[in-house]
């Protein structure tokens, strides 16, 4: 049983947008409330508003938005991996999650860009070209 390209878009589309928006409520939660680096919450709440740029590119299914955020998503995934390993709990369980939505989010993107790719019109070659 195949998807549709249309199916396929959406999916990817709506993972995109939950993963990223995960990603952007655990960073605010983080850092305000669940394990801040100072108590009362720190200023590193402020790595998510990178995050909310690319929002209303994805909502408008734009091709460039996808494929800057599948690059941009590899720093929050580095922050991710490297507090896994140093943070104590509950840091380092709030890390591996950010590295879990970073890898969603860059396979939706990946995904994404593909079908996107793979589905549009060839182009059409020139008259002039085929004449010598």
């Amino acid at each position: 049983m195949t998807m549709n390209k249309a199916n396929q878009i959406d999916m990817t589309r709506w993972l995109a947008l939950g993963s990223l928006g995960g990603l952007i409520v655990l960073g605010l939660a983080w850092e305000m409330w669940l394990a801040p680096i100072r108590p009362g919450g720190s200023l590193l709440a402020l790595k998510v508003l990178p995050l909310c740029i690319p929002l209303a590119g994805i909502m408008k299914n734009r091709m460039y938005t996808y494929r800057w955020v599948s690059l941009m998503v590899w720093l929050y995934f580095t922050e991710g991996a490297t507090r896994a390993w140093s943070d104590r709990a509950p840091g380092n369980y709030l890390a591996m999650i950010e590295v879990l939505l970073c890898l969603l989010l860059f396979t939706a993107c990946a995904l994404h860009v593909r079908v996107r790719l793979k589905n549009a019109p060839r182009p059409v070659a020139a008259a002039s070209e085929s004449t010598p």
